[in-house]
């Protein structure tokens, strides 16, 4: 292996967290637009120009969405089974949600029944609001513990129910979840549109950058003061295969911070989360669309740096048995697994990232209400 065991660990840590970002910046503006499009747009026109906007390029965001949950899998096994068992009904909800984007796309302008394309409007609002609250509060549970512990038989149990994951400080993060991808997503329309569109889309930018950046400095301030972090405090060498059970792990107010003062580097990725969101406030009232899109981008990616630094080492913390709690150490595949699907990833990767990036391209230009009308068989 050209990387020992440790190193690979590590790096696949970065490659789940690129994924992630990957989805957030692509998908996430998508599901920005859903969730937007029964206020944004005021006639079936207008709604049907903002569909458009993501029209053509939807379909290829959601793959990030599935790379990203089988990269879990194949280098994480024991988080994709905890997550299922403690999630379940959350990521069915997810699943559930996710259905009305594909058949509102194809099918909400067959008929021209205003009560079927309202229908199928808000069920594109439900596909787009729906996944980033749930992914939102889902990570803020992460940040508090999940409440699941393993047997000596390496059995997990999860005890909590889905109301639970309901708790002030999820709910927090699963708003800052929807108002950062508003943001995405109301800057990608300033791109993609014109006129009245483009204008209350710039509209929306601006509130939601703001109460992204509210969130999340309130966010931050509870993570530093009211909720305990997890921290380990001896466990076997980090190079070799271990179960979750052979370490130890202390729960310790404001030890999420730890990793800053370890490395203070770290603080510019906060300060970008803020800062690249007050630039796209900056840039929307400027009217400079690509500009916003950018800094948009920059502070979606920033926050969630920020929230994977502040877990890092840990993945899946346990509130029933701290020791139980699944790090980048203990819940990884073999050696040789890692080593072979790193090099799948250094192959796959960039040819994925040039191929999203001519599509892009390809597909770069506004959508116009004119574009509809010409099209008005063939479009969405």
């Amino acid at each position: 292996m050209i990387f020992d065991y440790e190193t690979l660990k590590v790096i696949w840590w970065g490659f789940v967290g690129v994924l992630l970002i990957g989805l957030a910046l692509t998908g996430g503006f998508d599901f920005g637009v859903g969730a937007m499009l029964p206020f944004i747009g005021k006639t079936d026109t207008e709604r049907r120009v903002v569909i458009n906007s993501i029209g053509s390029t939807w379909e290829g965001n959601q793959t990030w969405f599935i790379t990203a949950g089988g990269a879990t899998f194949a280098a994480w096994p024991l988080v994709y089974a905890t997550a299922f068992s403690g999630f379940y009904v959350a990521l069915m909800l997810l699943l559930f949600s996710l259905f009305f984007r594909p058949v509102g796309f194809d099918y909400r302008s067959k008929i021209t029944d205003p009560r079927w394309r309202s229908f199928w409007d808000w069920g594109l609002f439900a596909g787009g609001f729906v996944p980033p609250l749930i992914f939102g509060v889902a990570f803020g549970n992460l940040l508090q513990g999940v409440p699941f512990h393993y047997d000596t038989s390496m059995r997990v149990e999860y005890t909590g129910g889905f109301f639970d994951l309901l708790n002030p400080f999820g709910l927090l993060a699963g708003l800052l979840s929807v108002a950062m991808l508003v943001m995405h997503g109301a800057t990608y329309l300033q791109v993609k549109t014109d006129d009245v569109i483009a204008l209350r889309a710039r509209k929306i930018a601006i509130v939601a950058a703001l109460v992204t950046i509210v969130l999340f400095v309130i966010g931050g301030f509870w993570i530093a003061l009211g909720i305990h972090g997890y921290r380990i405090t001896s466990m076997p060498d980090a190079n070799s295969a271990f179960m979750p059970l052979a370490k130890t792990v202390t729960t310790v107010s404001g030890a999420w911070m730890d990793n800053y003062a370890r490395w203070p580097a770290t603080w510019a990725l906060p300060i970008i989360g803020i800062g690249a969101a007050l630039l796209s406030i900056i840039f929307s009232l400027g009217y400079k669309a690509r500009l916003a899109f950018v800094a948009s981008g920059l502070s979606v990616t920033g926050i969630i740096l920020t929230a994977g630094t502040s877990l890092f080492p840990f993945i899946m913390p346990s509130s029933l048995d701290p020791n139980s709690s699944l790090t980048i150490w203990d819940a990884v595949s073999s050696h040789k697994t890692l080593g072979i699907m790193f090099w799948v990833v250094v192959v796959m990767l960039p040819i994925i990232l040039l191929y999203t990036a001519w599509v892009y391209r390809v597909m770069r230009g506004k959508v116009t209400s004119k574009d509809i009308h010409d099209n008005e068989h063939t479009a969405y």
